[in-house]
This record gives C-alpha cells, structure tokens and sequence, in this order.
C-alpha cells in the first residue's frame, strides 16, 4: 500500500509539478494490468495515477516508461497520460502520472486514432533504436542502434528473445535454426523505411475513450523502428475496427507486400508473451517460423 514516506515523497513531486502546496487524501487501488500495483491518488487538487512495482527487479523500469510517455507527448499525434514523476521509496519504485478519465467515443474515432498514430510514425530519426534499454511488459527491451531495420529486429529483438526461451528450455535447438534463418532472409523481406517513432506495445489493453472521446494510449514500449510493428501488433489480439486499419492505409499506404510481413512482425510480442505467460504462444511461434 501507500506508506507515509511514499506519500511525502508524492506530495513533493506533485507540488514541485503543480506550483502548489499537494495534500493527498487518499490511495485507492484500482486495476491496472498483470504487472504493477497500481492506485488512483486522490489530492486536494484533483486525482493522479500511481504505478508500484519492486525497485529491486525493476530498477529502472519506470524511468524508462516516464521517458517513452514524454517522447509520445513530444510527437504531439496520439493523446498519453502526462508523466509527472517517478523514483524510489523503500524497496519500491513509482510512476505518478495524470489520471486519464474514460469518455465517449466520438463517431469517426477509429479514423483519428488511424490519422494520429500515422502523424506519429512520421517522426523519424537516422537510426532504428532508442537512447537506453527499456521494457515491454517485464523483458528488457535492447535498443541498440543500428541504420538497417532487418540487423536491428534481428539482433535486439528476436534473437535475445528465442536465446532466453531456449536457456529456460521453452524452445529447441531447431527452432533456434529455424530463427536464425529468418533473420537471414529479413533484407530480403522489408523494404528500406525511415525509422519511425513506435508505441512498441500497441495491443487494445493499451488504449481507451479519453475524456474528449478520442484514443489514449499508454504503457509504451517505446523505440524508433518499422511502423508495421505497431500495426501488426494492433491485429494481433484483436479488439481493433476494421476502420482503423483502412484509414491508416489511406492516411499513410504501407509498403507493398506488408500482408506477408504481418506474422515475422507479430514474432517479437509472441516471443514476449511466451516468455511472461508460458507456452501457450509455442504453436504460434513455430508457425511463424516454419514459413521461413
């Protein structure tokens, strides 16, 4: 729960933000995901968003999640909750950020939400990665930088990946193999793009209505890579209209032949899952792979 010192240290941070002295009335924990502990912080000026998680395992985790949050913000596309602060108190770490309140979807929200990501995948720069690793769920998220999106996918993301389900014994050499000639044939299968700012974890637990009807999204994984990521990601569990993928194609068409790029774009967040969730991602995985 929220110790006295935690609630110190949040009044502080919230009152150096705010430019006003924070009194906080109360925690209540509310649902949040498999991940954290996660609370709605009730203050004299209104409620706040808190994220707990062991400070020890995930040092830091939410210093990256506070940096992702901010380099969405700084694209001024897609609506994300303000990160306000985070830090360390007494074995835990925290992330206080604006509460975001569900509202009413607006009649063409696909469509924007579509158009926003788009404007937000425009942001670009030279090279695919990030400045620092992050996380997406609890698997450490390598951003080396690299100028090739097929050296990058293949060296931080599938194959840290297939390498730790196979030292956990979830995998096999073959499917090792099988892997590693995937990723031989990755130039081969996306064509040259300019890296482009990704949510990284854009499934639909990862957005809601804002207050102004419009999507939100949060918990990001974020990294400048190939835009099919996000979109892939988005089919992969459902939960998206069809509109949102035929307004993103006329807002920005993909690449011919992104069709067949769907599942080798779908392979890291199942590789993830597998290694969070167990082997219930295994079949898969391997069907993936034996097209290649």
């Amino acid at each position: 729960m929220i110790d006295e010192i935690l609630q110190k240290q949040l009044s502080a941070a919230l009152s150096e933000q705010l430019k006003v002295k924070i009194h906080i009335n109360d925690a209540k924990s509310v649902h949040g995901g498999d991940i954290n502990q996660t609370f709605r912080i009730g203050t004299n000026e209104g409620y706040f968003f808190l994220k707990l998680n062991d400070a020890r395992r995930y040092p830091d985790m939410f210093a990256a999640e506070y940096a992702g949050l901010e380099a969405l913000h700084g694209a001024r596309a897609l609506t994300v909750p303000q990160p306000l602060a985070y830090g360390q108190s007494n074995g835990q770490s925290y992330l206080l950020m604006e509460l975001m309140v569900k509202g009413n979807a607006v009649q063409d929200f696909w469509e924007h939400f579509a158009q926003s990501l788009a404007q937000q995948h425009r942001k670009t720069q030279p090279h695919y990665g990030y400045p620092a690793p992050n996380y997406i769920g609890t698997v450490r998220q390598y951003n080396t930088p690299y100028s090739s999106w097929p050296v990058f996918y293949a060296f931080n993301r599938l194959m840290p990946l297939v390498r730790m389900a196979y030292d956990q014994r979830i995998i096999d050499q073959g499917m090792v193999q099988q892997a590693e000639r995937l990723c031989r044939q990755l130039p081969q299968l996306f064509p040259a793009e300019a890296p482009a700012l990704l949510h990284g974890d854009l499934w639909s637990g990862n957005f809601m209505v804002g207050p102004d009807g419009r999507a939100c999204v949060f918990d990001p994984a974020v990294y400048y890579g190939h835009r099919e990521m996000d979109l892939a990601m988005a089919r992969l569990f459902g939960g998206f209209d069809t509109r949102f993928y035929y307004a993103y194609q006329a807002a920005w068409p993909l690449s011919p032949g992104w069709q067949q790029r769907i599942g080798v774009c779908q392979l890291y967040p199942l590789l993830v899952h597998m290694l969070l969730f167990g082997g219930n991602y295994y079949n898969s995985i391997r069907e993936v792979l034996q097209a290649y």
